[in-house]
């Protein structure tokens, strides 16, 4: 059996940046940054009182049936308002899909609960002066909604997306750290290529900008600079950065069989090469070396030469760029390593580190530009840094080539990378 192509025929965005390819590239154009003050983590008196939020955004405009947005976490309602964007783009509500051959692969993680939500449990629970932890269930537990857990499952936005457009073929959730998105992409488009479905609907959704997470993570990695410019604040790469900075937001693909869009008279975006994932061993308090992001490239560069894509028919890197001092340079070392000058770009200057979400927005930024023959630029980088060796792309460029190649990594040493060219 033949190997089938796979081409992205729709994407949805919900970003801080914008919702909608429209407002989103715009502000991409117009070098606008999403990362803002936010008032409610200045008042809990949080370290670093700024982020990429998504404002302007009402779920009730792309949320149906309405009803279900009771029983969606702040992630579930990214995914979804993404998801029917992304339906809206690539023409599906016209379109004939066989319900058993529609599926949907979502990138998510840990969803944590608003502290408000927890408000009215804990006071029924200190309503006595002594401990009591039984006191949770007999009282607490009552004050709580009845749904609630449904609201902070991490497969909920894929079950959400498969309820809403009767997709009942293939559908899973992956909960990896900041490659979920791609590890989601990777599993999608082989359901596709071997044949077990014609269309998948694939995502990642996150948010690093809840408090609870933040309080969790106690701030590492985080920039921290008091007065500065927030929308300043995330520099990838550049010598001045000093750390992360958070966000939410999600993005979705519409990814078909060629056979199955040309049938049906879809104008494919782009199509998916090929995708890889590599891991390394990474021990508590031991940083990764690199080494899983040089195979990934490896390993995903190989699988592109096997379907006509050359090492020299990518025109960039759209990087992973966390912007910390300990994590850029093993990237910009792997990057460099193996594709050598190849030009790189960073999209996380303009919303930040988006957890499970990043991967997706960021790719779907890289396929908006694909469309309008540039490379997205990477803001606030203005000084090279020599422990980073990359060709930064800091204004936007013609783009010559014939694909991009997105990376991602995580904390405990896994790696991503998907090889997207045009159609």
């Amino acid at each position: 059996m033949l190997e089938r192509e796979v081409v992205i025929t729709g994407l949805g965005i919900v970003s801080p940046i914008g919702v909608g390819r429209d407002a989103v590239w715009d502000a991409v154009v117009s070098r606008r940054s999403g990362v803002r003050r936010m008032p409610q983590l200045a008042e809990a008196g949080w370290l670093a009182p700024y982020g990429g939020e998504v404002i302007d955004f009402d779920p009730k405009e792309l949320i149906q049936p309405r009803k279900s947005i009771k029983v969606m976490s702040r992630e579930i309602q990214l995914a979804s308002a993404a998801a029917e964007l992304a339906w809206q783009d690539a023409g599906l509500g016209a379109a004939v899909v066989d319900p058993e051959r529609f599926g949907v692969v979502g990138g998510s993680g840990i969803m944590y609960c608003e502290i408000e939500e927890l408000r009215g449990p804990f006071l029924e629970w200190i309503k006595q002066e002594d401990f009591d932890i039984h006191r949770w269930s007999r009282e607490a537990m009552g004050e709580m909604y009845p749904l609630w857990m449904l609201k902070y499952l991490p497969n909920m936005p894929a079950c959400h997306i498969g309820i809403r457009y009767d997709a009942r073929g293939p559908n899973n959730t992956i909960s990896q750290g900041d490659v979920s998105s791609l590890l989601a992409l990777g599993e999608a488009t082989d359901v596709i290529r071997r044949g077990h479905a014609d269309v998948m609907i694939v995502g990642g959704t996150g948010t690093r900008i809840n408090l609870s997470d933040l309080m969790w993570h106690r701030g590492a990695r985080m920039a921290c600079e008091g007065q500065a410019d927030p929308a300043e604040v995330s520099r990838p790469f550049d010598a001045r950065r000093s750390g992360m900075v958070c966000g939410e937001g999600a993005a979705q693909l519409v990814l078909e069989s060629r056979e199955f869009a040309e049938r049906r008279g879809a104008r494919p975006l782009a199509r998916v090469v090929s995708t890889a994932t590599r891991n390394e061993s990474s021990a508590v308090g031991q940083s990764p070396s690199g080494d899983a992001i040089r195979r990934a490239i490896g390993a995903v560069l190989g699988a592109a030469a096997d379907r006509g894509i050359e090492p020299s028919g990518i025109g960039y890197v759209n990087a992973h760029g966390l912007s910390t001092r300990e994590d850029d340079p093993i990237e910009a070392a792997a990057i460099c390593g193996t594709l050598g000058e190849v030009p790189v770009t960073a999209p996380k200057s303009f919303f930040g580190n988006l957890g499970p979400g990043s991967g997706m927005v960021e790719l779907a930024v890289s396929v908006l530009a694909m469309e309008h023959g540039v490379i997205p630029p990477t803001l606030n980088y203005t000084t090279a840094d020599p422990d980073c060796p990359v060709t930064v792309v800091a204004e936007l460029a013609e783009f010559q080539h014939a694909a991009f190649l997105k990376l991602n990594h995580n904390a405990i040493g896994q790696a991503a990378a998907a090889i997207i060219a045009t159609c």
